[in-house]
């Protein structure tokens, strides 16, 4: 069964275009499967699908002679006397590839439509092989309304739902606490047995680091990765002190740093910025960490429910605009500013978080405040947001 992705609309629109689609991001978020039903909504007999993990075709784009590529292809059904479309999916199993692509794209009329797991290969090789030929699509794991969507469930419209309805809130929220728990991984939604879904992460978790860290790393030591990966974890939404976590896990500061930036390109983590105007009242420098998976981070570290929960939150609002965090040398601090609004997080809120961040916001002209809870108030107030409200 198909079960519809809000990326979706803006890769038919690219169908049309003469130019290749990219589509990247975390492995096991669903690129395969949407690449197929691409194929299939494009309607055209004269394509083809091919994955790098058999070897035959790697063998195939592994010919010196590009031209015998496409008279192989003809072998297996293509006419490449008309025009064609050629899916190649797990591009970077073999990198040699980009060069072929080039070579075939600038000859032939064909539309290529590639996936690859990770950016940290795909936007600095790609970028520079196949410069002004391309457009990079990103697929994460499912947001929250993908997440209801998957399941069957209705719900609203999707962006940020300001209004709270209680009887709505009680239908939905054991969903959304399944979300914060388990993360929008498709396969891990799609299964109700929890140890199906703690043994599909933990699966996913193992491809990502016996794959894509060999993969694009020279680090052999697998045990001193986990072990970097898992102080993150317990470090998620606080600021990055690399100097301590260098000291923390014998690793050298640069490699910490070089380490960090591979998990960041290859989306197991995000890191999100300061919000800036005055950089001599602000701590500036730091970075804080967020995963890309609820589950993923629950499995790495048991970091606590709130900060589960504000992870969550922080993965409910990356789509919807350029984000930061606020903080003061004083302590006080916003955990989100979304374009202009702030957003905090707290797991039960109460008046008294809503008047601090009101004060916290006054100090940078911000008008829109909100307190995002995963439970209601007890006395509700006309600034509160619940979590799963946002689609």
């Amino acid at each position: 069964m198909y079960y519809p992705r809000k990326i979706y609309d803006d890769l038919v629109a690219h169908l049309d275009k003469r130019s290749i689609t990219l589509l990247t991001g975390m492995r096991r978020t669903g690129k395969t499967t949407l690449v197929k039903r691409l194929l299939e909504e494009r309607g055209d007999r004269n394509s083809i699908y091919l994955d790098l993990e058999r070897i035959d075709n790697r063998l195939l784009f592994g010919e010196k002679n590009y031209d015998n590529i496409l008279i192989a292809l003809s072998g297996r059904g293509l006419d490449i006397n008309k025009k064609m479309t050629i899916a190649i999916d797990e591009m970077q199993l073999m990198p040699e590839i980009t060069s072929v692509i080039k070579y075939l794209y600038d000859q032939y009329h064909i539309k290529f439509i590639l996936t690859g797991s990770s950016s940290f290969y795909l936007k600095g090789l790609v970028s520079d092989s196949l410069a002004g030929r391309k457009k990079i699509f990103e697929l994460s794991p499912l947001d929250f309304g993908e997440f209801l969507t998957f399941k069957g469930i209705p719900h609203g419209q999707p962006g940020i739902n300001p209004v709270f309805i209680e009887s709505e809130y009680h239908r939905l929220k054991g969903f959304y606490e399944e979300f914060i728990q388990y993360g929008g991984f498709p396969e891990v939604v799609l299964v109700d047995d929890v140890k199906d879904k703690s043994d599909y992460l933990s699966d996913i978790i193992s491809s990502y680091i016996n794959i894509d860290v060999k993969t694009l790393s020279d680090f052999r030591n697998i045990s001193m990765i986990q072990n970097l990966i898992k102080m993150l974890a317990l470090r998620c939404s606080n600021r990055l002190d690399i100097t301590k976590i260098s000291i923390l896990t014998g690793i050298s500061r640069p490699t910490v740093i070089s380490y960090i930036e591979l998990f960041e390109k290859s989306y197991l983590v995000h890191l999100l910025p300061v919000f800036s105007q005055n950089a001599d009242r602000e701590i500036v420098k730091s970075k804080k960490v967020y995963f890309c998976d609820t589950g993923l981070l629950n499995v790495f570290a048991n970091p606590g429910s709130g900060t589960t929960f504000e992870n969550a939150l922080f993965l409910q609002l990356k789509p919807l605009g350029n984000l930061n965090y606020y903080s003061l040398k004083t302590g006080n601090e916003i955990d989100f500013i979304l374009e202009n609004d702030a957003y905090e997080a707290k797991e039960t809120p109460a008046i008294y978080d809503l008047e601090k961040l009101k004060k916290t916001a006054s100090r940078i002209n911000l008008r829109n405040y909100f307190v995002v809870g995963k439970f209601p108030p007890a006395n509700p107030f006309n600034e509160f947001l619940w979590g799963g409200n946002i689609l």
